[in-house]
């Protein structure tokens, strides 16, 4: 019969070589004050810190860190992208931020905590996700 062949694979890890070389690519400016903007989908989590004039600044997701498929919509992974762009915030030498929520994905809260858990002060937080007000209209009955 031979022996059975067991192959392990990672368990929903950040791949390290993409967290260094996105981290060695922040620009070192000096900026003190700008706003996070956090959008939370089902299948993914995408976190972009701009400037007060709305610049991007920098960015990171779910899916750029190495985890694909439904592991991208998860709030562990979500937490590994606030704490990357906390760290790049810090390269930056952001002090204050503005925190704009959008979307209903599991991300929502865990990306936030992890980016203010980097020490950087969290001035606002407001909700942004986009409500249909009456939506398209429906299809007619069907004729049989």
């Amino acid at each position: 019969m031979g022996k059975k062949r067991i192959i392990r694979k990672s368990g929903g890890t950040v791949d390290a070589g993409l967290k260094s070389r996105s981290l060695a690519r922040v620009a070192k400016k000096n900026i003190t004050a700008g706003t996070l903007h956090i959008h939370a989908t089902f299948n993914n989590t995408k976190v972009l810190l701009a400037d007060r004039s709305g610049n991007t600044v920098a960015w990171s997701s779910s899916g750029s860190l190495g985890f694909s498929g439904a592991k991208k919509g998860t709030p562990f992974a979500a937490a590994k992208v606030g704490e990357l762009v906390g760290d790049k915030a810090n390269i930056i030498g952001m002090k204050e931020v503005e925190v704009v929520i959008r979307g209903v994905g599991a991300g929502r809260e865990s990306a936030l905590r992890a980016f203010a858990g980097k020490g950087i002060d969290v001035t606002r937080i407001a909700d942004d996700t986009p409500i249909p007000h009456n939506g398209p209209r429906p299809p007619k009955p069907r004729r049989i």
